[in-house]
């Protein structure tokens, strides 16, 4: 052997003792599990990097079940868009099964919170709110009555699994939900109730409440701590206490973890995986928690994860690990892998996350297509950023400013969000232009309005929805697209190509914008060799190159061109 083989050697020796120590130790604690678990890629694959992810409120998509409209004594008397307004988990299940997100190029679903919230409601700035948005926990181990049952939820995830398309859970555990007249407050040494966060630095984003009456979880504390009385009694109403406390003594007796607040809701977390399947996190607030318990949350779901594709061989989709996206709000990929706290940079993708959201991709987009793609495949594929993946977004249901607020260019968010590089975030009503400017709202109850499925009675919305099935298809189909490079070929008419070589796999695409309607003719040489036949995924027609070239006759500005298999 070479001396530089052994020096090579000794290096991954080394690197393999580190991470087997880091992943089998949490805050000094020896993880006592006997499940085996692949090693953690220091890359993110392809799939999430290429990932078009549909996020929804899941109140405001689709109701699927009347019955569960208003349990637990909630009443539809808030203010504007501040009640339940029956969306629920039959209705996604529904959704999934015509087959909408399937012609949308959807291979992953995120919705927000499902577990039970705080049965009552606010009355501050905003009127009278109640937690249909699903921010407000009262119980970790529950659903909500309003989005329906365990029964749904888990033909919810089999059905996604059937189509190809992979659940994220929206997780929180920066804060409970509120005190309201119908629930209680958390204990003192669960939670702080304040000074309110100033932003200032670390420790005045961490170790605070966002606003007053939200309690922060003492998610820094490692002392013991015991149920909170309320919740006990709650579970011994419901006939299951015993059965919950056996199972968080041998949770706590098997790792070692002390009995603080994180701990408990990293199990309780943990036990969604465990039972469904559930294929990753987002992760809210994520920059207001000490940035340790992310990696302490991923090391307990990857566990579940394994444990649960090893129960359920059939219904594993294949070979993906557990992934977690996190929101560390106005996160952009101008700071690399850092988030800045002011007195501190902290890298979030070194703590459990393979991918953050984009906080940036709305101020990007509004430079030319060039200059937002060629940004993006510069940093995606540079040294810093090629292991890890960025979620990019043009609306959302807590930004004041999307990039489109009156949906005056729904086509163009749709180019500019499906084409880029990167995973791609479609806001519920992206591809049919749902109003974001609701009469009568207050706040970001504007961006929530119910999902506008009557709207597909009319000509321009369901032109408008082709637009972005024909793109969402293509991008799924290729993912060069999200995860490969960008090259401009012409700047007028606008040509670009997207390759990818990785793992055996290559896929190559060339796709041209703001191009003249009618006939034209594009050079394809860069990508395409003479006499081969390439379709034009937009039209569906079908050419062979000649002298480097294509004709096409068709009646758009647009061509996605691939090769013919």
């Amino acid at each position: 052997m070479k001396f530089s083989d052994k020096i090579l050697l000794k290096k991954y020796l080394f690197l393999f003792f580190i991470f087997f120590y880091s992943s089998c130790t949490i805050n000094n604690k020896i993880e006592k599990t006997t499940t085996v678990i692949p090693p953690v890629e220091s890359t993110v694959s392809n799939f999430w990097k290429n990932a078009t992810v549909y996020f929804l409120l899941t109140d405001r998509f689709n109701n699927g079940d009347k019955t569960n409209d208003f349990p637990l004594n909630r009443k539809k008397d808030g203010a504007v868009l501040r009640s339940f307004e029956g969306g629920d988990l039959k209705g996604i299940t529904l959704k999934i099964k015509e087959g909408y997100f399937d012609k949308l190029g959807v291979n992953a679903i995120w919705m927000t919170p499902i577990i039970e919230q705080v049965h009552g409601a606010t009355d501050e700035g905003t009127g009278k709110t109640y937690a249909y948005h699903g921010y407000w926990a009262k119980d970790w181990t529950r659903l909500d009555p309003n989005f329906g049952t365990e029964a749904d939820f888990a033909e919810l995830i089999e059905t996604a699994h059937q189509h190809g398309i992979r659940i994220l859970m929206d997780v929180v555990i920066n804060h409970t939900g509120p005190v309201t007249k119908n629930d209680l407050q958390w204990p003192d040494n669960w939670v702080r109730t304040g000074p309110t966060c100033q932003y200032k630095d670390l420790e005045t984003t961490v170790s605070c409440t966002l606003v007053d009456n939200l309690p922060d979880i003492k998610t820094g504390n490692n002392e013991a701590v015991e149920l909170p009385t309320f919740l006990k009694e709650k579970w011994a109403a419901e006939g299951r206490l015993a059965q919950e406390e056996k199972s968080l003594d041998a949770f706590f007796e098997k790792t070692g973890y002390p009995r603080a607040p994180r701990f408990y809701l990293i199990k309780w977390f943990r036990d969604w995986v465990r039972k469904y399947g559930i294929d990753g996190f987002r992760v809210d607030t994520a920059k207001h928690t000490e940035a340790e318990i992310w990696k302490e949350l991923k090391h307990e779901s990857r566990i579940a994860f394994h444990e649960w594709k090893q129960a359920n061989p059939a219904k594993a989709l294949d070979a993906e690990d557990f992934y977690m996206v996190g929101e560390v709000y106005n996160y952009g990929v101008d700071g690399g892998k850092n988030y800045d706290y002011g007195d501190q940079k902290v890298d979030f993708f070194a703590n459990g996350f393979e991918g953050l959201i984009n906080f940036a991709f709305k101020w990007d987009a509004k430079n030319s297509y060039e200059s937002l793609f060629s940004k993006y495949s510069q940093v995606l594929n540079g040294s810093e950023m090629q292991s890890v993946s960025v979620l990019n977004y043009l609306t959302s249901h807590d930004d004041s400013s999307p990039f489109d607020a009156e949906r005056l260019k729904p086509f163009e968010v749709g180019t500019k969000l499906l084409l880029s590089p990167g995973a791609a975030q479609i806001y519920y009503g992206d591809e049919i232009a749902r109003p974001l400017v609701i009469e009568g709202t207050q706040g970001d109850a504007t961006l929530r309005s119910f999902m506008n499925w009557e709207d597909l009675n009319k000509k321009s919305t369901k032109d408008l929805l082709r637009h972005w099935q024909k793109l969402g298809q293509f991008r799924k189909a290729h993912p060069s697209i999200g995860a490969g490079k960008h090259e401009q070929l012409q700047a007028k008419p606008y040509l670009f190509k997207r390759t990818l070589n990785a793992d055996n796999h290559q896929d190559k695409v060339l796709v041209g914008l703001d191009l003249k309607q009618g006939q034209k003719t594009i050079p394809v040489s860069a990508v395409f060799e003479n006499d081969m036949e390439v379709r034009d995924f937009y039209s569906g027609k079908t050419v062979t190159v000649k002298a480097g070239k294509i004709q096409l006759n068709t009646d758009f500005d647009i061509v996605l061109i691939e090769k013919v298999n």
